[in-house]
């Protein structure tokens, strides 16, 4: 499916707006506390659940397009045309009383992140992207990445249980880190995914890691990032899809040498 510059212009500016009335309820909830347990430690407050029900009867009624959300699910994320929402993207920042905490919204056109929109209401930021550019943030155009090095660069990564297994183990993620700290020091651990890409095309950070693969994490950003020249991939170095293992986003030179780094620490299998 094909949609011209005006109609994302028009599907950008009505998500906005949805955001913005949304972000009234996101402030007030502050600091509140676990409704639902989900897998592991995670759980969602009854914020995520009542965000997440307002901004898809929105969006469904304003743009006629499906939504998938964290939380309840809905449209196939491998319809042609689907919106994805993280209502509260670090929800434990959100519950602590941590500011670092967003909504993340992004359009997928054929499996595609195609606009992008990340909302961090406590820190006033608003940026927005259709992936052939520009980005914005509060309106204002971000540039375009320029070629910089690792040992320039502020690098964000995820949390992470050391003892934890799965796809990547926590020893592994561990010896990633270590690899990345030869040449970088200046690792962030912000707890939230989507502040993490945001920043990246920013260009606070020069780069980010995310060992997860749900898509509502990765959707919002990767449409940012992409728009303002950044590279895009798995953590293995192959092309980012909706359906990755992970995401590595950063700034064309970061993301080479990060790549390097990361594949010295070997296959994440061999510290099962």
């Amino acid at each position: 499916m094909t949609l011209d510059a005006r109609q994302l212009a028009e599907l950008l500016d009505t998500a906005a707006g949805i955001l913005d009335g949304a972000s009234t309820q996101f402030i007030a909830g502050h600091g509140a506390d676990s409704a639902v347990a989900k897998k592991g430690n995670d759980f969602a407050t009854e914020v995520d659940l009542a965000i997440e029900r307002r901004v898809v009867a929105e969006l469904q009624r304003l743009t006629g397009i499906g939504v998938h959300g964290e939380e309840f699910g809905g449209e196939s994320v491998d319809s042609e045309l689907v919106w994805v929402l993280d209502p509260i993207d670090g929800t434990f920042n959100y519950a602590a009383g941590s500011p670092m905490a967003a909504i993340l919204l992004g359009l997928l056109v054929d499996g595609e992140p195609t606009l992008g929109l990340t909302w961090l209401p406590f820190m006033g930021q608003r940026y927005t992207a259709a992936v052939d550019g520009p980005a914005r943030c509060n309106g204002q155009e971000l540039s375009r990445l320029e070629q910089t090095g690792l040992c320039d660069a502020i690098v964000g990564t995820g949390t992470f249980n050391i003892e934890s297994r799965g796809r990547y183990p926590g020893r592994y993620r561990a010896a990633v880190l270590s690899n990345l700290s030869k040449q970088c020091s200046r690792m962030r651990m912000h707890g939230a995914t989507g502040i993490d890409l945001a920043y990246v095309a920013a260009g606070i950070l020069g780069g980010a890691m995310s060992f997860g693969h749900h898509i509502w994490d990765h959707a919002a950003g990767v449409a940012l990032v992409r728009a303002v020249g950044g590279i895009v991939t798995d953590m293995a170095g192959e092309p980012w899809t909706v359906t990755s293992p992970s995401a590595l986003v950063a700034a064309p030179g970061v993301h080479e040498e990060m790549l390097d780094l990361i594949g010295s620490a070997g296959d994440p299998k061999d510290y099962l």
